[in-house]
């Protein structure tokens, strides 16, 4: 899933500090605007990730004009595309059983065909993702 969520970003003393207003808990910092912007990225993701994993509902993003800004700071859009977050950072394999047609199994054994890789390249153009 694809999101778009405003963050408060506020300079401190020696550093940036970051917070999802409307999605409690969901908060990070940097040293400099980059770091702050990646590092808002990643916790968005991961946040909303873990809420789609719990069957927890989303809340909206709250309304740019209903944030009050620090004087130190100003507000960003951040973006979080689960979907892809998953498959950067998920690499754990899940082993699955099929049952194929026993000629269907000697054809792949005699070209060598890997079985995981064509039912992964298989289900991703299924499911349509990249």
């Amino acid at each position: 899933m694809k999101y778009k969520y405003p963050a408060v970003f506020t300079y401190d003393e020696d550093a940036i500090l970051v917070d999802f207003p409307g999605l409690d808990g969901c908060y990070t910092d940097g040293v400099d605007e980059k770091e702050a912007f990646e590092n808002a990225e990643d916790v968005l993701n991961l946040e909303l990730m873990s809420r789609e994993n719990h069957g927890e509902a989303i809340p909206a993003p709250m309304a740019v004009r209903d944030i009050k800004i620090p004087a130190h700071g100003f507000i960003g859009m951040i973006q979080a595309d689960t979907t892809a977050y998953r498959k950067k950072v998920d690499k754990k394999t899940v082993r699955k059983n099929v049952s194929i047609p026993s000629w269907l199994n000697q054809l792949a054994a005699e070209h060598n065909i890997n079985f995981s890789n064509v039912l992964q390249n298989a289900l991703m153009r299924e499911l349509q993702v990249e």
